[in-house]
């Protein structure tokens, strides 16, 4: 039985702490991480005012290294570096767990992580190693997957996923009356929250779809 878990931490006790301390109106997107033994060098979208900024902060920070930039879009760049070792924080915990994150979102004083559990012995031993090293968690929500929600055998996010099947129910690849608007009133975000949800599940879908090799290969 897998379980579903969305848990806030507090931006300390997970990863790129210091880059977004250094910049206050920064938005950090990590995509679906499986754990493994191997260096950990996740993707994730960065949003933010000065994207220089950003980046002259993360050469300081010490939790993550060898940033590179792999896309950018319209309102948001995609990036990809190597995660640092850290006994005292999430990252450590789900790794040696190998379970899976789903979805991350940073924001300057707080980490959403969106969490798949194998068994429920997982969930409770995840519990109790955080407790052990006094990493702070507030459990949001925990349910069982009964079924593939996600699209993640494309490698689509949580949000991705919710926002193209939004999409298309309501028309609006097909019909001039759908507006972006229309689509965040019914998933309650920003307009622009939405934008980049289309934007990145739609690259993303054409990159494991029908695409075989990257433009710069």
């Amino acid at each position: 039985m897998s379980l579903f878990g969305e848990f806030h931490v507090p931006a300390e006790s997970f990863t790129l702490f210091k880059t977004l301390q250094e910049v206050p109106d920064l938005t950090i997107e990590i995509e679906r991480v499986v754990a493994s033994e191997e260096l950990l060098a996740p993707y994730f979208w960065v949003t933010c005012e000065d994207i220089s900024r950003f980046e002259a902060a993360v050469e300081a920070d010490p939790t993550v290294e060898n940033l590179h930039l792999c896309d950018e879009f319209e309102g948001a760049n995609l990036y990809r570096a190597n995660w640092t070792g850290d006994t005292e924080s999430v990252v450590f915990v789900y790794t040696e767990l190998r379970i899976t994150i789903l979805e991350a979102t940073g924001q300057r004083d707080l980490w959403q992580l969106q969490m798949r559990f194998d068994s429920q012995e997982q969930l409770d031993e995840f519990q109790e190693k955080c407790n052990e090293r006094e990493i702070p968690f507030e459990l949001q929500q925990l349910h069982e997957v009964k079924q593939t929600r996600t699209g993640s055998q494309f490698d689509l996010t949580p949000k991705q996923h919710d926002a193209l099947r939004k999409a298309w129910e309501t028309g609006y690849y097909t019909s001039t009356d759908v507006t972006l608007g229309d689509i965040a009133t019914e998933l309650n975000v920003s307009q622009q929250s939405v934008s980049q949800r289309l934007q990145r599940g739609i690259h993303t879908l054409i990159e494991n779809t029908i695409v075989v090799t990257r433009p710069s290969e």
